[in-house]
């Protein structure tokens, strides 16, 4: 065995390094920052709600106006490791409902909660209601996932096991069963008077929108055929109901290797008689795919009884309206950018919105926050124009809009502007950033553009020290997803904030880094997204990280010999892809659960069902899909590596990392270990990341050497 199983945080710190320099901050200051997230708004006055998440410790926090100071609503201490998500407000604005526990970024459920923190009592995914007073104590309404509160305020429809469920909010009963539909019952939508119940009952191969009306009554499916129907949007009167329709499963084998036109559409049905429509159907082009940004189609009713969608038709997401009759969709937000973060105002007028353009140097690499009516396409920009800001929304009197706005070196903070205001936005939780955090001593990443072998445009970010002269270890970052893109500054998935304060201490350590947002990313249009070739079907965005790796060698100030690159998910790997195919440009890499094996991790994406005959292009795609895996190149992976993952992983097999490790003993590939038990994907314990992260850079700083 050649492994060396990391086991201490001072061990992989790198002890060795004890007389060296002592850096600006420690790696704990760096990502001692408070995350605010689940920002929501009273459906009616002006009250905001967060989740903010402080080294481990997951709270609520309620701001009203007029003086929107913050006031915490929950009581939670320690680093638990349990999820706070799903906050709604009451109609009323009187009362938060929210889920604790789970892990609701997985790609697949394990029938248990995840227990990171290994407390002997097993954990449960929960329903609580706290009412906005202060000093009011969170309530347990029922084990459950996915609320939908009535309008009425009167109770609270949830999932569990697959049925839906209800629990009063009023008279303390216990939660019942509410129906039973053959299938898995999921999307719970009340109607706009609280009477009625819209719901998706997944059968499979194909799916139904149903609608539940009283203990009395049968359940009816609306429209329903041969089709996978989702999203229900009910109209605001109340007599109609929107939804989106993709092809059911069947038919011919779909190509593995190259992208098909794939139609969605929009139908409306009127819930009275069940006579549905379709609305519009999406242009038989690769564009006119499914979008896969946040949101996917963003569907929603707008005023002038129009339906609002994201598509990628014109080649970027954007913003288009549709009368709901049918016709020909306009479209709201032209130009060379994408939309993300749709939310509608309350009057349904007007639809807030995040997108990476602006009028400063490299904000394709930011967010900012916009405005457009739904009636036409006259898009208005939202101070502040610096930074990055996401998640907008009205609040329910649609006198301000809330967002979380981060600068390069400022963590994320929840912030106001008042709409017709002359004033700055306020922001909220300044005072909860520890005094000791590092935010002056984070340098200012830069937009740098290099070209792949193919000639296509590469983006990506250096961050270095001012005035660092002779040469330095230089270390690629590569994001995951990867429908993902890193930004100049803070990120609005937490990941990947924790991975700008890593870059920012390996920056303060010396290190020159560079992250790359390669091919398959977001952030640079719709051919950019879905490039030719890629991933199992060839691993093409795999010379984007070649290329990212040779450009940072050749800068002035980094040792060619000293380069390591490092990343998480998707990221990890394309870094194992790195080591494997070329170790003479990458000296070393940090692989945190990383795919390895194209064939066994997505085993099921090269298994058709059993009765067809046809197999398409399946033998094809399984060759390449085993030559766009690391595994099939271990003969040439020289470098060392260190692995990292929790074994209770929910998006990338834990077998993964038992796979390589034999594959590297047998090859005699040296390697280092470090396994968090029971820990997932995007680690939910605050210690387990602190652990993670200082064996991350201590490594890289054992094999490249200090700077």
């Amino acid at each position: 065995m050649r492994a060396r199983v990391v086991c201490s945080i001072a061990l992989a710190a790198g002890v060795v390094h004890a007389r060296a320099q002592t850096p600006a901050f420690t790696l704990p200051q760096a990502i001692s920052y408070p995350y605010p997230g689940e920002l929501v708004a009273a459906p009616t006055g002006a009250s905001i709600a967060w989740v903010l998440n402080e080294q481990g410790t997951r709270n609520i926090y309620q701001a009203q106006a007029p003086d929107w100071t913050p006031h915490r609503l929950t009581r939670y201490t320690g680093d638990e490791g349990q999820e706070l998500t799903q906050l709604t407000f009451t109609r009323d604005g009187t009362t938060l409902i929210y889920v604790r526990g789970g892990d609701h970024d997985a790609n697949w459920e394990t029938g248990s909660p995840p227990d990171p923190a290994l407390d002997p009592g097993q954990p449960k995914v929960q329903i609580w209601a706290v009412r906005v007073a202060a000093d009011s104590a969170p309530r347990l309404l029922a084990d459950g996932d996915a609320p939908a509160i009535s309008p009425k305020g009167d109770r609270v429809a949830f999932i569990r096991g697959g049925q839906a469920f209800a629990v009063s909010l009023t008279s303390g009963k216990p939660a019942a069963q509410l129906f039973y539909a053959r299938g898995t019952t999921g999307g719970l939508t009340w109607s706009p008077d609280g009477s009625r119940l819209a719901f998706v009952s997944d059968r499979g191969d194909h799916s139904f929108i149903g609608l539940f009306t009283s203990d009395s009554a049968p359940i009816r499916f609306l429209a329903p055929a041969a089709s996978g129907d989702f999203g229900p949007r009910w109209s605001p009167d109340g007599m109609r109901i929107a939804f989106l329709r993709v092809p059911g499963q069947g038919g011919p084998p779909v190509p593995y290797l190259r992208d098909i036109p794939q139609q969605w559409a929009i139908w409306t049905v009127d819930v009275a008689s069940g006579i549905g429509h379709e609305v519009w159907r999406t242009p038989h082009t690769l564009r006119g795919n499914f979008p896969e940004t946040a949101g996917g189609a963003n569907l929603a009713w707008g005023g002038g009884d129009r339906l609002i969608f994201v598509s990628d038709m014109d080649g970027w997401p954007h913003l288009y309206a549709v009368p709901a009759a049918g016709g020909t969709p306009v479209l709201l937000t032209p130009g060379n950018y994408m939309v993300e973060h749709v939310a509608m105002s309350a009057d349904h007028e007007f639809i807030v919105f995040s997108a990476n353009m602006g009028l400063i140097q490299g904000d394709d690499d930011r967010r900012h926050i916009f405005t457009v009516p739904v009636a036409r396409g006259e898009v208005m920009a939202i101070p502040p124009a610096d930074g990055v800001q996401w998640t907008p929304m009205f609040t329910g009197d649609g006198k301000a809009i809330a967002f979380i706005s981060a600068g390069t070196q400022r963590p994320p903070l929840p912030a106001l502007f008042t709409i017709g205001s002359a004033q700055a936005p306020k922001f909220l939780g300044a005072d909860r950033i520890p005094a000791d955090f590092p935010a002056t001593a984070f340098v200012v990443p830069r937009k740098v553009t290099f070209k792949a072998p193919d000639g296509l445009t590469i983006h990506g970010q250096i961050f270095e020290r001012p005035g660092l002269t002779g040469k330095h270890p230089g270390v690629i970052f590569i994001h995951g997803g990867p429908p993902r893109q890193m930004m100049l500054g803070w990120h609005y998935m937490d990941y990947y904030s924790n991975a700008y304060a890593v870059n920012q201490y390996l920056a303060s350590r010396g290190f020159v880094v560079l992250t790359v947002n390669y091919r398959l990313g977001i952030g640079y249009g719709h051919d950019f997204h879905h490039p030719p070739h890629a991933g199992p079907a060839g691993a093409a965005e795999y010379q984007d990280v070649l290329a990212g790796g040779r450009f940072l060698a050749s800068q002035s100030n980094v040792d060619p010999k000293r380069v390591g690159i490092w990343g998480g998910s998707y990221g990890g790997y394309l870094g194992a892809l790195a080591l494997a195919r070329n170790s003479d440009v990458f000296a070393t890499a940090v692989d945190l659960h990383g795919v390895h094996d194209w064939i066994a991790d997505t085993r099921e994406y090269f298994v058709p069902p059993g009765w067809k005959y046809e197999r398409g292009d399946l033998d094809r795609a399984r060759a390449v899909a085993w030559r766009a895996s690391p595994v099939s190149s271990i003969a040439t992976w020289k470098s060392p590596v260190l692995l990292i993952q929790g074994d209770d992983d929910r998006n990338v097999h834990f077998s993964e990392t038992v796979d390589l490790v034999r594959r590297l003993d047998a090859a005699g590939v040296k390697y280092e270990l470090l396994v968090l038990p029971d820990e997932i994907h995007g680690f939910l314990l605050h210690r387990n990341w602190i652990t993670a992260d200082s064996a991350t850079t201590g490594y890289l700083e054992k094999m490249l050497g200090r700077p």
